[in-house]
């Protein structure tokens, strides 16, 4: 599977982003996808995914209420829509596929075997 991310950027705090994944290899239909950030100095952490069995979502307690992940079977494509931004959400965001489907195994982050190259969001106070 490979992955393109793309859609960081600079924004305000409170304002909005789109991250884009675009999956080819194998159908975004038969992984699940996700999104995963790292911040300077700190571990890679989990923030939401869509299961490829049924398209559940599940997400970081952090984000919850303010990303939505989502896809486009057609356009092989994933997307993370973030609102109201804070700054700590500054970080490097990866796009990551599993071919796991269960949410036990997909809020760990060591469970997605292909990776994308980060696309870097910072939010300013």
């Amino acid at each position: 599977v490979q992955l393109q991310a793309s859609g960081g950027g600079s924004v305000q705090a409170g304002g909005s982003l789109r991250l884009s994944c675009a999956a080819s290899g194998r159908t975004v239909s038969r992984s699940s996808m996700g999104w995963v950030r790292q911040a300077p100095g700190k571990e890679r952490e989990f923030v939401a995914v869509i299961s490829w069995i049924g398209g559940s979502t599940y997400y970081a307690d952090s984000v919850k209420g303010r990303f939505t992940i989502s896809r486009d079977i057609a356009k092989n494509t994933v997307y993370l829509q973030m609102n109201s931004l804070k700054p700590e959400d500054t970080a490097v965001y990866y796009c990551a596929a599993s071919t796991l489907y269960s949410s036990s195994d997909l809020y760990r982050v060591a469970s997605y075997a292909y990776w994308g190259q980060g696309t870097q969001v910072t939010v300013s106070s």
